[in-house]
C-alpha cells in the first residue's frame, strides 16, 4: 500500500485521494475506507476502542437474515482532535479513521451500525465511507449514542441518499422497514433517555396534583372542552392523586425524555445552559435585591425600572441568592450559577424600544406600527362590519361620532369601503374566561381597538372599547376610550393602551408563539420519524427544519406552560394559559397558516392570480407582510423543484405509502381532535404536497422568527408590552379615582406587573431572542453533504441566491423614507424576516433581531 496514506486518511473527507490510497491506482475490492466524527462534551472522555462500526451492503442480501450483507466490526481508533485552538471546558470534535475489510462481492455500503461499549454516552456527528467504486457516501448523525448495556441494541443509520419506497436498493429494504418499526415502538412502557422511540400522548403533564389543589390542570387533547396537538409520549407514571395527570420530577429537571436524535448536540446545550443560568442568575440577584430595598412591590418610576438594565452590586445579594436556589437546583447547576453570581452579571442589553428614545414607545403612531411589524403583527384586521359586533350579538359602544373627526373627511362607510379601518380584536376569545380571570390581583378586560390607514400608510388610533363580563344575559360593561395628548383624558388613555398591550402579549405568546409555532408543529414531526425513512426525500427536506423542536417543547412544558411556570407567573391569564390556548386551538386550520390564506382572511390582502404568491398586499408598507411575501415565494420555489425531481406526477404521490401514512397519522392521531375537518389536504397531488411542505416550512422558519427573535427588542422593556394589568381603569366619583387624580404616575405604575413579574418576564424573552450559535438560517446548509444529489444541491443554491436577493429587498425597504412603518417613532428597522444568509455559521448567536433560523430550536 501506498506509504502516502496515513497522511491522506488524515485529510478531511473529499479531500481524501482514492488514487493515492490505493496502490498502482487501482480499487482493492475488501477495502473500504471512512471516517466519523465525534463531538467531546467538556468532562467526558472519547468512546475511543469502547464503540465499534459494522457496514450494511446495500446490493448483496444475506441469505440467512434477508438483509444487506454485514461487515465485522471495527472500533474507533486513531482519533484526532479537529485542529484550532479551544478554549478550556469547550466542546470539542475529534475524527476518526475507519478501515473496513470486507469480503469480495459485498457490494456497496448501505447503512452502518453502531454499537457504544463505553460508559458514556457520546455524539456522533457525522459519518463518511468511500465505496470500492470511487464513490463517497455521507451520512448525517447528529445523535446521542448511549451505552449498550442500556440500549441492547446497536443504532442503525443510514446515508444521505434519498429513494422513494419502491425504489429502496435491495439490501435496505427490510433494514427500511425494521428501523421504522423500531422507531414507532409498541406505546408502552415508561421511556429512558437511552431509548429512540416516537409516540404520542396527551397535555397531561402540565399539571402536578400531588404538590397541591391549586397546580391541578384540565389534560389538554382528546375531549371536546379541551382540543390540543399531541405530544411526545414520554410514559412517565400518573400522580398520586389524579390517575389522568403524568407524575412530575421530584426535583428541578431539564432531561425530560426527548429521543437521542432530538437531543441538543453538546455544543449547544453548554450554549443554552450558559444562556438560562445567565438569565435565571440575574433574576434571582434582582429578586435579592428587591428584599434588601424597603418599599412597594411595584416600580415606581421610569428611571427605577431603567435601573435593571445597569449593573450595581449589593452587599449579601450573591449569599442571599444561593440560599434561595439550594433547595431547588443540583449542586451541578448550583455550582454553575455561583461561578455566575461570582461575576455578577446583572446589566441586560438595554432593549432597543428605549435605545434611542426612552418615550417613543408611548407614541400613538409607535403602537400602530407594532401592529404591522412588532412581534405579533397577524391580528391587526380588517373591520368588515361597524359598530363590531361579538358572537352572542353584543355590539360594540363604539359611537360613529367618535371617530368620524379622525377619518380624514371620509364617514365610516366610505373608510370601510376603502379598507382602511382596521381592527385589533381581543374581544370574543377573552369575554368567557374574565371571571375567572379577575381574581388575585388580576384586573383585565378583553379590547377592541379600531384604527385608520392614513394616505401615508401608517395607523392612526381611534378608539380603544374595554369590556367586561355582566350578570346580565346578552349584556356586556363596556368603556369607550378615544386618544388624547393632555390632563386626565391622557393619562386615561395610556391606562387603556396598557390594557389592550397586556390582552395582545398574552396572545402572542399562547397562540401565536407557543400554540401555532412550538405545539401545532410536534405531531409533525412525530409522523415523520415514525413513517418517513430517513432515506425519503421528504424526511431528508423537513429534518433541518425540525431540529431541537422537540427537545426546546419538552423544556417549556417543564418550565414555560406548565402549572406555576413562566408563563402563568406573568400573564394576567395565569392559571387557565393552557386553557386558553386549547380554547383558540378549536379555531386553528392547518391550510390557513400558509402566508398568503392567512393574509386573505384577515383583509389585509386579496386574490390576484397574475403575482407570484396569488395575493397583493392591501398596501406596500406592511413589513411583515411584504417581506413574508417574499420569502413565502422563495420557499414555494424551492420546494416545488424539490418535489418535482423525486415526484414526476400525482400518481407517484398517491402511491408513495410512507407518504400517505404519514398525512394519515397527523390528521387522525396527531392533530386526532381535528380529524373530521374537511379543510385537510387530500394529498394525493403534487400541487398538495407542495403546499403542505411550504406552509410547514414557513411556519418553523420565517413565521417563528418573525413572532420570536424580536421578544427583547419590544418585550424587554415591559412597560411597551406589558403582561397583565393589577388595577381597571378608575371611575369617576370613585375612591380609585381619587387616587389617581392624585397621582396619575404613581397609579399606572401600580397598574403594570410587579417587580418580581416584570424581572421573570425580561428574563424570559432575553433567553428566547437569542440566537444559537450552532443553527443554520434558512438558504444556509448545516453541511455542505445534507445530501448526496448534485441536481439538489444546485436547487438549494438557487434558493440561498433568492433569499438573498430578499436581503437586498428588505435593506432597500428599510432606507426608502416613504415607507414609514419600518422604523416608526422608536427609529428600529423591521429586520425579524431578514433571512441572514450570508453569515458562513448560521445564527451568529446572541440578541440580533435578524435572521431566520431552519427550525424552531429556542
Amino acid at each position: 500500500m501506498c506509504s502516502c496514506i496515513i497522511d491522506c486518511l488524515n485529510c478531511f473527507q473529499g479531500k481524501i485521494n482514492v488514487r493515492e490510497i490505493y496502490e498502482d491506482g487501482h480499487p482493492e475490492q475488501n477495502i473500504i475506507y471512512g471516517e466519523i466524527i465525534v463531538q467531546l462534551y467538556p468532562g467526558q472522555s472519547d468512546p475511543g476502542k469502547a464503540a465499534s462500526v459494522q457496514l450494511y451492503s446495500s446490493s448483496e442480501i444475506d441469505p440467512d437474515t434477508g438483509i444487506g450483507k454485514l461487515s465485522q466490526k471495527i472500533y474507533l481508533k486513531n482519533g484526532k482532535i479537529e485542529k484550532g485552538m479551544h478554549k478550556e471546558n469547550e466542546v470539542k470534535s475529534k475524527r476518526y479513521i475507519l478501515e473496513f475489510n470486507v469480503e469480495p462481492g459485498f457490494g456497496r455500503p448501505g447503512a452502518f451500525l453502531m454499537r457504544n461499549e463505553h460508559k458514556h454516552k457520546f455524539f456522533l456527528q457525522s459519518a463518511f465511507v468511500r465505496d470500492p467504486y470511487d464513490q463517497i457516501i455521507h451520512f448525517e448523525c447528529n445523535s446521542w449514542i448511549y451505552p449498550s448495556n442500556l440500549t441492547k441494541k446497536g443504532r442503525i443509520f443510514f446515508p444521505n441518499r434519498c429513494y422513494l419506497p419502491n425504489q429502496t436498493p435491495d439490501g435496505l429494504v427490510e433494514l427500511r422497514i425494521e428501523e421504522l418499526a423500531r422507531l414507532r415502538g409498541d406505546g408502552t412502557g415508561e421511556r429512558k433517555e437511552w431509548d429512540q422511540i416516537y409516540d404520542y400522548d396527551y397535555y397531561n403533564d402540565l399539571g402536578n396534583p400531588d404538590k397541591g389543589l391549586e397546580y391541578i390542570r384540565p389534560v389538554l387533547g382528546g375531549s371536546q372542552s379541551y382540543p390540543y396537538p399531541r405530544r411526545l409520549r414520554t410514559g412517565r407514571p400518573s400522580s398520586n392523586h389524579d390517575f389522568r395527570t403524568e407524575s412530575q420530577p421530584e426535583s428541578f429537571n431539564i432531561d425530560i425524555y426527548v429521543p437521542p436524535d432530538e437531543r441538543f448536540s453538546p455544543k449547544k446545550l453548554s450554549e443554552f445552559i450558559s444562556n438560562v443560568i445567565q438569565a435565571a442568575g440575574r433574576f434571582v440577584m434582582l429578586e435579592a435585591k428587591a428584599m434588601f430595598k424597603e418599599g412597594s412591590s411595584h416600580f415606581e418610576s421610569f428611571n427605577e425600572l431603567q435601573q435593571l438594565f445597569t449593573t450595581t452590586r449589593v452587599q449579601g445579594v450573591e449569599e442571599r441568592v444561593v440560599k434561595i436556589l439550594k433547595p431547588a437546583v443540583p449542586n451541578d447547576l448550583l455550582k454553575k450559577i455561583k461561578q455566575v453570581i461570582k461575576k455578577n452579571p446583572v446589566k441586560s442589553p438595554l432593549p432597543e424600544i428605549i435605545a434611542g428614545n426612552k418615550f417613543a414607545w408611548m407614541n400613538d403612531d409607535e403602537f400602530g406600527r407594532q401592529m404591522l411589524s412588532g412581534i405579533n403583527p397577524t391580528v391587526i384586521q380588517c373591520l368588515q362590519r361597524f359598530p363590531p359586533k361579538s358572537k352572542k350579538g353584543v355590539w360594540s359602544l363604539i359611537k360613529q361620532s367618535d371617530i368620524e373627526q379622525n377619518l380624514d373627511g371620509l364617514t365610516v362607510q366610505e373608510a370601510m369601503n376603502q379598507c382602511r379601518i382596521f381592527i385589533l380584536d381581543h374581544h370574543d376569545y377573552l369575554m368567557p374566561f374574565l371571571s375567572r380571570i379577575n381574581t388575585e390581583g388580576i384586573r383585565a378586560y378583553a379590547s377592541r381597538t379600531l384604527l385608520f390607514l392614513r394616505s401615508d400608510n401608517t395607523l392612526k388610533l381611534l378608539a380603544i372599547e374595554l369590556s367586561l363580563p355582566s350578570s346580565l344575559p346578552r349584556m356586556e360593561i363596556n368603556r369607550v376610550f378615544c386618544p388624547a395628548i393632555n390632563g386626565t383624558e391622557a393619562a386615561l388613555w395610556q391606562l387603556a393602551k396598557a390594557h389592550v398591550l397586556a390582552n395582545d402579549s398574552s396572545h402572542h405568546q399562547l397562540i401565536n408563539h407557543w400554540l401555532k409555532t412550538h405545539a401545532v408543529i410536534e405531531p409533525f414531526i412525530i409522523a415523520t420519524r415514525r413513517h418517513l425513512s430517513v432515506m425519503h426525500p421528504i424526511h431528508r427536506l423537513l429534518d433541518p427544519h425540525f431540529k431541537d423542536t422537540i427537545q426546546v417543547n419538552a423544556l417549556a412544558r417543564s418550565m414555560v406552560v406548565n402549572a406555576g411556570g413562566i408563563l402563568e407567573k406573568t400573564l394576567f391569564s395565569g392559571p387557565i394559559s393552557m386553557e386558553l390556548s386549547s380554547a383558540l386551538y378549536k379555531k386553528w386550520r392547518f391550510d390557513e397558516q400558509s402566508l398568503p390564506m392567512d393574509l386573505i382572511i384577515r383583509g389585509m390582502a386579496i386574490y390576484n392570480e397574475n403575482l407570484p404568491a396569488g395575493v397583493q398586499l392591501l398596501f406596500e408598507d406592511y413589513p411583515y407582510g411584504s417581506d413574508g411575501l417574499d420569502i413565502w415565494i422563495a420557499i414555494e420555489n424551492w420546494v416545488t423543484e424539490f418535489c418535482s425531481y423525486f415526484y414526476k406526477d400525482d400518481d407517484s404521490v398517491s402511491s408513495d405509502y410512507e407518504m400517505q401514512n404519514w398525512w394519515s397519522e397527523i390528521r387522525n392521531v396527531g392533530h386526532g381532535d381535528k380529524r373530521n375537518e374537511t379543510w385537510w389536504y387530500s394529498l394525493t397531488t403534487l400541487g398538495d404536497i407542495k403546499q403542505v411542505l411550504t406552509t410547514l416550512i414557513w411556519t418553523v422558519s420565517a413565521f417563528h422568527a418573525a413572532v420570536n427573535f424580536g421578544q427583547y427588542m419590544y418585550a424587554g422593556y415591559p412597560p411597551n408590552r406589558p403582561t397583565s394589568c393589577r388595577k381597571f381603569i378608575p371611575v369617576e366619583g370613585t375612591h380609585e379615582f381619587a387616587e389617581f387624580l392624585r397621582d396619575p404616575d404613581k397609579f399606572y405604575f401600580n397598574t403594570l406587573p410587579t417587580r418580581s413579574e416584570m424581572t421573570l418576564s425580561i428574563a424570559l424573552v432575553e433567553v428566547l431572542s437569542r440566537h444559537m450559535s450552532d443553527d443554520a438560517n434558512l438558504g444556509q446548509e448545516l453541511s455542505p453533504k445534507w445530501i448526496d444529489d448534485q441536481r439538489i444541491h444546485q436547487s438549494f443554491k438557487k434558493f440561498a441566491h433568492e433569499l438573498k436577493e430578499v436581503e437586498k429587498k428588505i435593506r432597500e425597504r428599510n432606507g426608502d423614507p416613504k415607507l414609514k412603518n419600518r422604523q416608526g417613532p422608536a427609529n428600529i428597522e423591521y429586520e425579524l424576516l431578514y433571512p441572514g444568509t450570508s453569515s458562513n455559521k448560521g445564527s451568529d448567536g446572541g440578541i440580533t433581531g435578524r435572521g431566520i433560523p431552519n427550525s424552531i430550536s429556542v
